[in-house]
């Protein structure tokens, strides 16, 4: 094939986040891996495969260090590393650590054992790769998160915060998840940001792991509870003798149905009991609560923002790369797992997402249910080339069956009717090149 440098096409994928202690080996997008690779097996295409950060991860692996890693990897996915191999043959295929898989900057041995797959593991934060005239960067974007930036890059006695999170809380997740109804634990991996955890986690206990007798009891009176409050403060009133007309009529009207009545008149007092008695609780506690968020924010306890913020450091980032390299117009970056595309300047800054599951928050539009998790993939391959002197930027996705009808209990689809998630990956995106641009006709 009569190619030079510059007119390769790219795939651009990232946080595939393969292996881990126990039930995080399970990898559910392996069979569509597979073929995406088996598919630039045979493509005719001048084309690269870019893996842009968190291929694997080896933080998840706390058994074991080192080369141990990639003897484990090797063992447990042969099929992967056969593709590997044989996609290598054909196409270039370059690897780049991210944070949890920051180990393969550390172990020079990693090079070689790649490369024995035809994988070009390169050690570095980031790389460029020439698209037309212009050129790309790529870093899988952990170095602008504080939570997981990697102060000495190829140390590996360097642990951020992530990492203890990462070997503390995703791995046992990993050791433990099958002991569950369901073997739900594992996909904490998938929650962000990680501030959502103990929500999820609720949200998978009350809708998995809790006694369908005592759920199914519990339902009606979390449904309820917003009309349970009202019934609560109007039998106050009544009490009280300050308004007693609500409550006269309803038991007025539920009397003309006789036993059914009396039925709906006990589960009403019931829920409307408990609801006084949280609502009794519940004021002071709020009360409470909102003093001692107010004395914390005082001292400045808290200061530091856990939440990773999924655009404006990476614009940032971006600006300082096209302002430094007037060639770059294309940032690449993964990390945030949210697959996107914005105009920064003259360039893009793009996001290759994940091949990870992603969990959409539903919550309750009455009542105090949990929020539902509502499960789906998202899986796609950012294509990069030169056409006609632009740099076009294209999203591939590949298709993967919703895992909700086995992951979700009727509860949780009964209460996401008319409100599931549909996750679209991002348009097209152009850059104008001087080259795509036409002169300007002289005035005359």
């Amino acid at each position: 094939m009569d190619c030079t440098a510059d007119d390769r096409v790219y795939y651009v994928i990232s946080d595939l986040h393969i292996g881990g202690d126990e039930q995080l080996e399970d990898v559910e997008f392996l069979d569509e891996l597979l073929d995406f690779l088996g598919r630039l097996e045979t493509t005719d295409e001048h084309a690269e495969l870019l893996i842009n950060g968190d291929a694997f991860g080896l933080w998840e692996f706390t058994g074991m260090s080192g080369l141990e890693k990639f003897d484990a990897l090797e063992e447990t996915y042969p099929s992967l590393f056969e593709q590997l191999r044989k996609t290598g043959e054909n196409i270039q295929i370059t690897l780049i650590p991210g944070n949890h898989d920051h180990e393969l900057a550390a172990y020079d041995e990693y090079v070689e054992r790649f490369a024995a797959y035809n994988v070009d593991l390169v050690q570095s934060k980031s790389i460029t790769r020439p698209v037309g005239d212009q050129a790309i960067h790529l870093e899988h974007g952990n170095q602008q998160d504080p939570n997981n930036r990697i102060e000495d890059w190829g140390d590996t006695n360097v642990t951020p915060l992530g990492y203890y999170y990462n070997t503390l809380v995703t791995s046992r997740a990993g050791q433990l998840s099958d002991r569950g109804r369901y073997n739900w634990l594992k996909d904490v991996q998938a929650v962000t940001p990680t501030e959502r955890v103990p929500v999820w986690m609720l949200s998978k206990y009350f809708y998995r792991e809790m006694n369908p007798l005592l759920r199914y009891a519990l339902v009606p009176f979390l449904l309820l509870f917003n009309i349970s409050a009202i019934l609560a403060i109007l039998a106050a009133l009544n009490l009280l003798g300050v308004w007693s007309a609500p409550v006269e009529t309803t038991t007025s009207f539920l009397g003309q149905f006789g036993t059914v009545g009396t039925a709906i008149w006990m589960l009403l007092v019931v829920n409307a009991s408990l609801a006084g008695l949280l609502l009794l609780v519940g004021i002071p506690l709020y009360l409470l609560r909102q003093d001692i968020k107010k004395t914390i924010n005082r001292f400045g306890v808290f200061e530091t923002d856990l939440t990773v913020d999924t655009q404006t450091p990476y614009k940032e980032a971006a600006r300082e790369v096209f302002d430094e390299k007037e060639d770059v117009v294309v940032f690449c970056y993964g990390h945030t797992h949210r697959p996107s595309v914005q105009s920064v300047d003259d360039g893009l800054v793009v996001n290759s997402g994940t091949w990870l599951k992603r969990l959409h928050r539903r919550d309750g539009i009455i009542g105090l249910l949990p929020p539902v998790f509502y499960p789906s993939y998202q899986l796609c391959a950012v294509r990069i080339t030169a056409e006609d002197g632009q740099v076009v930027v294209d999203y591939e996705e590949v298709q993967k069956p919703s895992p909700s009808p086995e992951e979700l209990t009727l509860t949780e689809r009964l209460l996401t009717v008319g409100r599931t998630p549909n996750p679209e990956l991002p348009d097209r995106a152009v850059v104008e090149t001087e080259q795509s641009v036409p002169p300007r006709e002289p005035a005359e």
